[in-house]
């Protein structure tokens, strides 16, 4: 009866007397490879239609490409050998004369242990398991990227994920915190003073350089900090204090941090002398460049984001190109190490402080540079002898602040020559050495400095009288940043890793 279900192509009457005999015709020692005919297409007349593929799938299984040797591939395993190939050729022929319904996935499954458990998944190509070349990369869906785990492109710096879903991980720029909803369609607020306490972060196991409100108004409520213990964090610094993301992409400390004006990525600069650009949403690392020396400072250029600055340990400093990753300009002066780069107006202008003090240094502490010229504009603008780690530029009026290690702050022109008013000097705080930042409110009223005693200190802008002071930390405050949209709200942070929220 079976011997009607099964006709060979190209079969001789050899072929034809083992296809249609009994079991016991099969010699047990040896197998002509002409005995049987992998090639050939096996015909079912049975009723059923699972029988019919079944016995289709049998018949195609073995391909035969030559006399020497036949290898037949299931899955992921191969039978190259002559002797392999005997057994499948009588176990196949014995399964055609003795096979029964439902036995196809049980009798492949006897010569590879990769053979899938239904005949039709090794029909269908999208079942199949494919060997990977070494070296070869397979391919993998978008849908499939998009849903599993942030990778970076550098292997040794990882992006980490804090606990919590995927979805809220992947949604840190599709969020409009409900606190900084009410303040996006009306009229800015006067700055205001921030008196209680909101939030208290143990944010980094070493101290925090910066902290930065992200400039994008819906995003506002996004607060990044930079810490000397190799890492930079993005919280929710308006409403729920949670760290949303850790980025590990620097094997020293980060000296300075900032937004890029989309909000979508941050420019980083590390004791590792490297500068990056990573992806706040991915966690991936865009670019990452050798600057050859400890970065102090990086700030990208007002009118041109894909244009930034580096100082630091050199007495140079680098014009970057983020898009082709080449140094397109560099500024020389006789100096140390750059502690902090400032961008006038426009971008035309540019204004670096270094560490330099001597007798002589009135020509190295502040320098004016021109950017597409690379040339000096002027040296004779801060006369005084102490160094000045940080600049900050006023948001409406053509002047920018220096912070002093003399234990004030000093107003100057932002317009040629640079004069210095000497009749703006807000004191109360202490620098005593440490790189204290100050900050202007979005409007321009209030000038914030942190101290070295741990307070943060708030002025006047315009008669330079100290509005209040806030006992924030127990050690050095570092960095006060006031928030662009909700009046009356800062954050600080201070030498040992602490960040708190003010309202």
């Amino acid at each position: 009866m079976m011997s009607s279900l099964v006709a060979y192509d190209d079969s001789g009457s050899e072929d034809e007397s083992l296809a249609h005999g009994p079991l016991d015709s099969v010699p047990t020692g040896s197998c002509r490879e002409d005995s049987l005919d992998m090639d050939s297409r096996v015909t079912s007349k049975a009723n059923s239609s699972t029988q019919n593929s079944d016995w289709t799938l049998l018949g195609n299984l073995g391909r035969n490409t030559g006399k020497s040797s036949v290898s037949v591939n299931y899955g992921q395993s191969q039978v190259p050998n002559c002797s392999d190939q005997k057994k499948i050729k009588c176990c196949y022929v014995a399964g055609v004369q003795n096979k029964q319904p439902g036995d196809t996935a049980a009798f492949l499954t006897q010569f590879s242990p990769h053979t899938p458990q239904r005949a039709a998944d090794v029909l269908n190509p999208a079942r199949r398991q494919h060997s990977v070349p070494s070296g070869v990369r397979p391919y993998v869906p978008k849908r499939q990227r998009l849903s599993a785990s942030v990778e970076t492109a550098d292997p040794k710096c990882p992006a980490e994920q804090v606990p919590g879903s995927q979805r809220e991980a992947s949604q840190i720029l599709s969020d409009v915190s409900e606190r900084v909803k009410p303040y996006l369609d009306v009229k800015p607020e006067a700055a205001g003073l921030p008196r209680r306490l909101l939030l208290h972060l143990r944010a980094h196991q070493g101290p925090v350089n910066t902290v930065r409100w992200c400039p994008v108004p819906r995003l506002s409520h996004l607060l990044l900090s930079a810490s000397m213990d190799k890492t930079f964090k993005v919280w929710d610094g308006a409403e729920s204090g949670r760290c949303l993301r850790v980025y590990s992409c620097h094997s020293g400390a980060v000296r300075d941090a900032c937004w890029t004006p989309c909000g979508r990525h941050l420019l980083t600069g590390s004791f590792d002398n490297t500068a990056a650009v990573t992806d706040v949403e991915t966690g991936q690392q865009i670019v990452k460049l050798d600057n050859q020396s400890k970065v102090m400072c990086t700030v990208l250029h007002p009118s041109n984001p894909d244009i930034f600055l580096c100082g630091g340990y050199s007495p140079v400093v680098k014009a970057w190109d983020s898009r082709s990753c080449k140094v397109v300009k560099t500024y020389k002066a006789s100096i140390q190490q750059t502690l902090d780069i400032l961008f006038l107006r426009g971008g035309g202008d540019f204004i670096t402080s270094s560490d330099s003090v001597s007798r002589d240094s009135a020509d190295r502490t502040l320098i004016a540079w021109d950017f597409q010229t690379t040339a000096r504009l002027s040296n004779q603008i801060y006369h005084e002898r102490y160094t000045c780690p940080s600049l900050t530029l006023h948001p409406l009026e053509p002047c920018f602040v220096v912070q002093t290690n003399g234990n004030y702050m000093a107003a100057f022109s932002s317009q040629r020559p640079y004069r210095m008013n000497k009749r703006r000097q807000y004191k109360g705080h202490k620098v005593e050495g440490y790189a204290v930042r100050c900050e202007f409110s979005q409007d321009g009223t209030t000038l914030a400095s942190g101290s070295s005693s741990g307070s943060a200190h708030f002025y006047d802008y315009h008669n330079t009288r100290l509005l209040h002071t806030l006992h924030a930390h127990s050690q050095p405050c570092l960095c006060v940043s006031q928030h662009p949209v909700i009046p009356a709200t800062a954050a600080t942070c201070d030498w040992t890793g602490e960040i708190k929220v003010w309202h």
